[in-house]
């Protein structure tokens, strides 16, 4: 990969180009409000960013700590309670995107943030947990995941379901009611997958400028599907890489 830029600042930028202008994205801290607040600079001016506290329409000058920060709330056009974010914005269906990241990620984007191991009681290692995730996955328009793509992450089967992707293929979501597409993008440092139309199944369709194939190959726990019609990533440009780094220089 070009000394230019790194492997994670590629996976901001091309998680940043997903969202359009005039769009509703629901944020989560860490990468995707890295991508989110990008977006907002470099493309989609009216990006609406809406966080899990209550802030509707933040326009943060730099990265937010949590979802708590006050620079949340100091820059947004509407304060409101938690309950409301949820009942009445979220579950209805009133917000486009979701933007969450993960700790383990199977073939179908069913998403684990809850515990590694089998035994729920006596886990490896016990995460810090749902949060608003399961309500995101379940009911926003279409739900974008950001993540490092390595074995430990990318598993065939995720050891506890917080979040519902698509379940075990596709119809699982209509079976089970759940208002939003699910997941229709994971991001990585490699490159982008999208579930494949007849099965759901997660399928690379571009690889980030500079990554062999094998690589990606080799980063996913279980045989990963390829697009016949494998695209490249345009690397980022010199634009987008200052902006990204002006974001992060505020934020230090």
């Amino acid at each position: 990969m070009s000394a230019q830029y790194s492997a994670d600042e590629m996976m901001s930028v091309a998680a940043a180009r997903a969202l359009g202008d005039g769009t509703s994205c629901f944020v989560g801290i860490g990468l995707p409000s890295k991508a989110a607040n990008l977006a907002r600079r470099a493309h989609a001016p009216n990006l609406t960013l809406i966080y899990e506290s209550g802030c509707l329409g933040a326009k943060p000058s730099r990265l937010p700590l949590s979802i708590g920060d006050g620079e949340l709330a100091d820059t947004a056009d509407a304060v409101i309670s938690v309950p409301e974010v949820f009942n009445y914005w979220l579950q209805p269906g009133r917000i486009d995107v979701g933007f969450l990241g993960a700790a383990q990620l199977d073939k179908f984007g069913n998403i684990n943030t809850t515990v590694i191991g089998s035994d729920y009681h006596d886990p490896k290692v016990r995460l810090p947990g749902a949060g608003g995730a399961p309500e995101i996955a379940a009911s926003c328009g279409e739900v974008f995941i950001v993540l490092r793509q390595n074995p430990r992450a990318f598993v065939e089967k995720v050891d506890f379901v917080t979040s519902f992707g698509h379940g075990t293929g596709k119809g699982d979501r209509a079976r089970l009611g759940l208002p939003g597409r699910g997941p229709t993008l994971v991001v990585t440092d490699l490159g982008l997958l999208r579930p494949d139309p007849e099965t759901s199944e997660l399928t690379l369709t571009e690889l980030h400028t500079g990554v062999d194939l094998d690589r990606a190959i080799a980063a996913t726990g279980w045989k990963l599907k390829v697009s016949d019609d494998l695209a490249t990533t345009p690397a980022p440009t010199a634009q987008e890489l200052t902006l990204l780094r002006d974001l992060e220089k505020a934020s230090a």
